[in-house]
């Protein structure tokens, strides 16, 4: 088969770690996946702030990022690169995208850090600045959704822009409208049960 159909792709779905994962990297982690195709995966992790400031490392963005104002651990590949992700509201999929933005899934876009601010400054709905990416090679995010390390979740905007990202792997959990629902209330230590 050539290529992934529409359908098979996760491409801007969200992937949200089970209380089973047992990899530090991902507790209780919501990963957006960017990128999801037959040579592999890549998705941020959205719930990971840092204490450093947007302005301390892309100064001209700084007053773009949404709160917390923070670069955010995108995931544990490529520490020192930087990727922005942004909502451009109302942007139909059938519209011209603003310049220095590239459409992912619906609203939600990758930015070009290279471009000037101002280009987008008039459109951004919310930006978000992460550190690294998570990465998964051809086959292996499957085998891991074989293994029940991941439930698979439809995204919303607001995801990227959460102003309390430590409580978005229980809001997302508990928005869905079946049994993972009550996964969201999983105790943080299940020993102290």
């Amino acid at each position: 088969m050539s290529g992934m159909t529409e359908v098979s792709s996760l491409t801007g779905r969200l992937l949200v770690a089970t209380p089973a994962l047992a990899d530090p990297n991902f507790d209780r982690a919501v990963v957006l996946l960017l990128d999801h195709d037959e040579e592999g995966s890549l998705g941020v992790v959205l719930n990971r702030p840092t204490p450093v400031d947007v302005g301390d490392i892309l100064e001209g963005w700084a007053d773009l990022a949404g709160e917390p104002g923070v670069v955010f651990q995108g995931g544990p590949v490529s520490l020192d690169s930087a990727l922005g992700v942004a909502v451009v509201p109302g942007g139909a999929a059938g519209e011209e995208p603003p310049l220095g933005w590239r459409r992912v899934h619906g609203a939600i876009g990758l930015v070009d850090l290279e471009a000037p601010p101002e280009l987008l400054a008039s459109v951004l709905g919310s930006l978000r600045i992460f550190a690294g990416y998570a990465g998964w090679g051809p086959g292996q995010l499957e085998d891991e959704l074989v293994d029940g390390a991941w439930y698979v979740v439809e995204s919303e905007p607001g995801d990227v822009s959460c102003p309390s990202p430590e409580r978005l792997w229980r809001e997302v959990l508990r928005r869905q409208r079946n049994e993972l629902a009550m996964v969201a209330t999983y105790p943080d230590d299940p020993s102290l049960n």
